[in-house]
């Protein structure tokens, strides 16, 4: 039971049915190995369609994740690093949790301060120094 699913946070469960995995040719350098075997792994996911999210968890996952998603909807992330399909499998699901992990994170309010006297009589005195210092350049004053 915990094989068909993908845990992301403590509500969020993805299904691995929702997920395709495509195996491709790697590209790029790398001899006879990398032109022969199938080891490129890429993952497909339909965020407009998924059942694992509820509505505000969508719209925050299509916003974060805007220049990742293509027009239908879908996610789309590749590994490649590794000579084994087995392995890249693993990385991307993991890189998959991770990103969909950071997209549902809501970050916290921030809290309003205001900055203490010592401070903002500081800055005002550091300005001040800073206006003479700039007043001192000019030309002396004709006598």
């Amino acid at each position: 039971m915990t094989f068909d699913v993908i845990r992301i946070t403590g509500g969020v469960a993805v299904p691995r049915s929702e997920l395709t995995f495509r195996a491709t040719r790697g590209g790029g350098p790398g001899g006879q190995h990398v032109n022969t075997s199938a080891t490129r792994v890429e993952l497909t996911w339909d965020v407009a369609n998924t059942t694992a999210l509820t509505e505000e968890q969508r719209a925050r996952v299509l916003q974060k994740l805007a220049n990742r998603i293509d027009e239908s909807g879908t996610l789309r992330l590749v590994a490649s690093e590794n000579r084994s399909q087995h392995q890249n499998r693993e990385a991307v699901t993991a890189r998959f949790q991770d990103l969909l992990a950071w997209a549902l994170r809501t970050p916290r309010p921030r809290k309003r301060t205001r900055p203490p006297k010592a401070a903002k009589e500081k800055r005002l005195k550091q300005k001040k120094h800073r206006s003479e210092v700039k007043k001192l350049r000019g030309r002396p004053p004709v006598d």
